[in-house]
């Protein structure tokens, strides 16, 4: 069983997704099945992200190509997008084919599971504003205030692709640290931290839904179980001021 199965099978409401998926590892065709098959197992709850890819290792071990991935990605999303939605899709590319292809039987959900396109040049800002549901910058987001030119960038390319701005949520991956449970690594992809007591971390999710992110992930540092009950109690906190708010 995949993690997504494991977690599906263990909970009731939580959400599960993938932050994200490589395009080029699957073939979107099949891709699109396995995401209409979690969402199944997990009734309903299931987002599916997805990226270009980055690590050149990975591609180099799998025998993938490197080149042209946000072209790849971009025929891939007009297999994925229309299969989600509507259970077909009939498409001949330079990288990809589904010819009179159709996803039976469908899932829960009419249109399909979410679908999260994360990537922060204007190449993949476009694909989101044309396909996405939602969008993650792939950029950490270790500050509220931070997340304001990404809302920008994201409500230009809507606008820019005859789409609402409201039609495509905005995400935040958030790195987290705990001060008296252990120090971060360093690590050059994250300049810093969101820091702070269960109270001030569940202050900063507050911020960040008044900037706009409606979901947030987090990447604890270290990664542990009392991070992990912390990282909990704030978002215990957070919602109780929400209701209240």
């Amino acid at each position: 069983m995949t993690d997504p199965e494991v977690l599906a099978d263990a909970t009731d409401t939580v959400e599960l997704g993938t932050l994200v998926l490589c395009n080029q590892f699957r073939h979107p065709a099949i891709l699109a099945k396995m995401a209409v098959t979690l969402d199944e197992v997990c009734a309903g709850r299931f987002i599916l992200g997805i990226g270009a890819g980055w690590n050149k290792p990975e591609f180099q071990a799998f025998g993938l190509p490197f080149d042209h991935r946000v072209g790849r990605l971009e025929e891939a999303l007009q297999i994925i997008t229309p299969l989600l939605r509507t259970g077909r899709v009939d498409f001949t590319g330079r990288y990809y084919q589904a010819r009179d292809c159709e996803l039976a039987p469908r899932g829960p959900r009419a249109g399909g599971p979410p679908l999260l396109v994360a990537g922060s040049g204007p190449r993949m800002l476009r694909l989101t504003a044309q396909y996405a549901d939602m969008w993650n910058p792939s950029e950490y987001v270790s500050a509220p205030h931070a997340l304001g030119g990404h809302r920008a960038k994201l409500r230009a390319a809507c606008q820019e692709a005859g789409r609402s701005p409201s039609a495509v949520e905005l995400t935040a991956h958030v790195p987290l640290t705990f001060p008296d449970l252990g120090t971060p690594p360093a690590s050059s992809n994250i300049p810093a931290h969101l820091s702070g007591s269960t109270e001030e971390v569940a202050g900063a999710m507050l911020a960040l839904d008044e900037m706009g992110a409606s979901h947030l992930m987090f990447y604890c540092a270290p990664y542990n179980t009392g991070a992990l009950e912390r990282l909990a109690d704030s978002a215990r906190i957070c919602r109780r001021e929400s209701v209240r708010a």
